[in-house]
Protein backbone atom coordinates (compact mmCIF):
# COMPACT_ATOMS: atom_id res chain seq x y z
CA UNK A 1 0.00 0.00 0.00
CA UNK A 2 1.25 3.54 -0.92
CA UNK A 3 1.94 5.73 2.21
CA UNK A 4 0.22 8.35 0.50
CA UNK A 5 -3.31 6.02 0.25
CA UNK A 6 -2.33 5.72 3.83
CA UNK A 7 -2.20 8.49 4.95
CA UNK A 8 -5.11 10.00 3.48
CA UNK A 9 -7.82 7.12 4.82
CA UNK A 10 -6.30 7.64 8.45
CA UNK A 11 -7.11 11.73 7.84
CA UNK A 12 -10.24 10.94 5.64
CA UNK A 13 -11.66 8.03 7.07
CA UNK A 14 -13.75 9.51 10.12
CA UNK A 15 -15.63 11.99 7.68
CA UNK A 16 -16.10 9.64 5.08
CA UNK A 17 -17.35 7.39 7.65
CA UNK A 18 -20.14 9.70 9.09
CA UNK A 19 -20.86 10.43 5.06
CA UNK A 20 -21.42 6.75 4.54
CA UNK A 21 -23.47 6.43 7.85
CA UNK A 22 -25.96 9.14 6.78
CA UNK A 23 -26.17 7.42 2.84
CA UNK A 24 -26.64 4.21 4.74
CA UNK A 25 -28.82 4.49 7.39
CA UNK A 26 -26.71 0.93 9.46
CA UNK A 27 -23.13 1.72 10.96
CA UNK A 28 -22.17 -1.77 9.51
CA UNK A 29 -23.25 -1.30 6.38
CA UNK A 30 -21.55 2.20 6.37
CA UNK A 31 -18.72 0.49 7.24
CA UNK A 32 -19.02 -1.68 4.32
CA UNK A 33 -19.57 0.72 2.22
CA UNK A 34 -16.44 3.09 3.23
CA UNK A 35 -14.25 -0.23 3.08
CA UNK A 36 -15.89 -0.70 -0.72
CA UNK A 37 -15.35 2.30 -2.06
CA UNK A 38 -11.86 2.66 -0.50
CA UNK A 39 -10.97 -0.33 -1.77
CA UNK A 40 -11.78 0.64 -5.38
CA UNK A 41 -9.82 3.91 -4.91
CA UNK A 42 -6.75 2.10 -4.13
CA UNK A 43 -7.47 0.70 -7.19
CA UNK A 44 -7.26 3.78 -9.43
CA UNK A 45 -4.95 6.00 -6.37
CA UNK A 46 -1.88 6.53 -9.17
CA UNK A 47 -4.56 8.59 -11.29
CA UNK A 48 -6.69 10.24 -8.56
CA UNK A 49 -4.11 10.93 -5.90
CA UNK A 50 -3.35 14.42 -7.07
CA UNK A 51 -6.27 15.54 -7.95
CA UNK A 52 -9.84 15.63 -5.28
CA UNK A 53 -9.35 11.97 -4.24
CA UNK A 54 -11.63 12.25 -1.36
CA UNK A 55 -14.33 13.73 -3.68
CA UNK A 56 -13.74 10.41 -5.50
CA UNK A 57 -14.37 8.22 -2.37
CA UNK A 58 -17.63 10.21 -2.18
CA UNK A 59 -18.80 9.86 -5.81
CA UNK A 60 -18.18 5.96 -5.58
CA UNK A 61 -19.86 5.44 -1.95
CA UNK A 62 -23.27 7.03 -3.40
CA UNK A 63 -22.94 5.27 -6.89
CA UNK A 64 -21.86 1.85 -5.04
CA UNK A 65 -25.06 2.98 -2.17
CA UNK A 66 -27.73 3.28 -4.85
CA UNK A 67 -26.59 -0.10 -6.64
CA UNK A 68 -26.74 -2.10 -3.41
CA UNK A 69 -30.27 -0.05 -2.82
CA UNK A 70 -31.66 -1.30 -6.18
CA UNK A 71 -30.34 -4.54 -5.70
CA UNK A 72 -32.22 -5.00 -2.28
CA UNK A 73 -35.31 -2.85 -2.58
CA UNK A 74 -35.93 -3.59 1.17
CA UNK A 75 -37.36 -1.19 3.67
CA UNK A 76 -34.86 0.88 5.08
CA UNK A 77 -33.71 1.04 9.13
CA UNK A 78 -31.91 4.00 10.53
CA UNK A 79 -30.83 3.09 13.87
CA UNK A 80 -30.14 6.59 15.85
CA UNK A 81 -26.24 7.83 15.58
CA UNK A 82 -24.54 6.80 19.25
CA UNK A 83 -24.82 9.41 21.80
CA UNK A 84 -21.79 11.54 22.10
CA UNK A 85 -19.31 9.97 24.92
CA UNK A 86 -18.15 12.26 28.09
CA UNK A 87 -20.16 13.87 30.71
CA UNK A 88 -22.80 15.92 30.56
CA UNK A 89 -26.59 16.68 29.88
CA UNK A 90 -27.12 15.61 25.72
CA UNK A 91 -30.72 15.99 25.84
CA UNK A 92 -31.11 18.27 23.18
CA UNK A 93 -28.11 17.01 21.20
CA UNK A 94 -29.55 13.72 21.35
CA UNK A 95 -33.38 14.75 20.25
CA UNK A 96 -32.07 16.84 17.60
CA UNK A 97 -30.35 14.18 16.07
CA UNK A 98 -32.92 11.58 16.80
CA UNK A 99 -35.30 14.00 14.66
CA UNK A 100 -32.24 14.51 11.98
CA UNK A 101 -32.42 10.27 11.59
CA UNK A 102 -36.18 10.01 11.46
CA UNK A 103 -36.23 13.22 8.31
CA UNK A 104 -33.59 11.20 6.60
CA UNK A 105 -35.31 7.86 6.93
CA UNK A 106 -38.65 9.10 5.11
CA UNK A 107 -36.24 10.34 1.75
CA UNK A 108 -35.44 8.21 -0.68
CA UNK A 109 -31.88 6.82 -1.16
CA UNK A 110 -31.62 9.90 -3.80
CA UNK A 111 -33.01 12.66 -2.09
CA UNK A 112 -30.76 11.78 1.09
CA UNK A 113 -27.96 11.64 -1.02
CA UNK A 114 -28.41 15.27 -1.87
CA UNK A 115 -29.40 16.34 1.26
CA UNK A 116 -26.39 14.51 2.95
CA UNK A 117 -23.63 16.21 0.58
CA UNK A 118 -25.39 19.60 0.10
CA UNK A 119 -25.85 20.30 3.99
CA UNK A 120 -24.18 17.51 5.89
CA UNK A 121 -20.92 18.33 3.77
CA UNK A 122 -21.85 21.88 2.46
CA UNK A 123 -20.77 20.85 -1.07
CA UNK A 124 -21.86 23.74 -3.36
CA UNK A 125 -24.85 22.63 -5.74
CA UNK A 126 -22.20 22.12 -8.75
CA UNK A 127 -20.12 19.74 -6.13
CA UNK A 128 -23.20 17.65 -5.33
CA UNK A 129 -24.28 17.38 -8.84
CA UNK A 130 -20.51 16.38 -9.93
CA UNK A 131 -20.82 13.74 -7.40
CA UNK A 132 -23.82 12.08 -8.14
CA UNK A 133 -23.16 12.23 -12.12
CA UNK A 134 -26.27 14.56 -12.88
CA UNK A 135 -26.84 17.90 -13.55
CA UNK A 136 -27.49 21.07 -10.74
CA UNK A 137 -31.06 21.50 -12.19
CA UNK A 138 -31.51 17.91 -10.84
CA UNK A 139 -29.80 18.84 -7.51
CA UNK A 140 -31.83 21.86 -7.11
CA UNK A 141 -35.43 20.07 -7.63
CA UNK A 142 -34.51 17.11 -5.28
CA UNK A 143 -33.98 19.76 -2.83
CA UNK A 144 -37.13 21.16 -2.20
CA UNK A 145 -38.82 17.40 -2.72
CA UNK A 146 -36.66 16.46 -0.17
CA UNK A 147 -37.69 18.77 2.26
CA UNK A 148 -41.60 19.00 1.14
CA UNK A 149 -41.67 15.18 1.69
CA UNK A 150 -40.42 15.88 4.82
CA UNK A 151 -42.91 18.08 5.99
CA UNK A 152 -46.10 15.51 4.57
CA UNK A 153 -45.22 12.87 6.74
Amino acid sequence: MSESFREFVVQRSPALSRTAYLLTGDHQLAEDLLQSALARTYRHWRRIRDGDPEAYVRRVMYHQQVSWWRRRRVAERLDPMPAERGGGDHTDATALRLSVVAALRRLTARQRAVVVLRYYEDLTEAQVAEVLGCSVGTVKRYVPKAGSYQSRQ
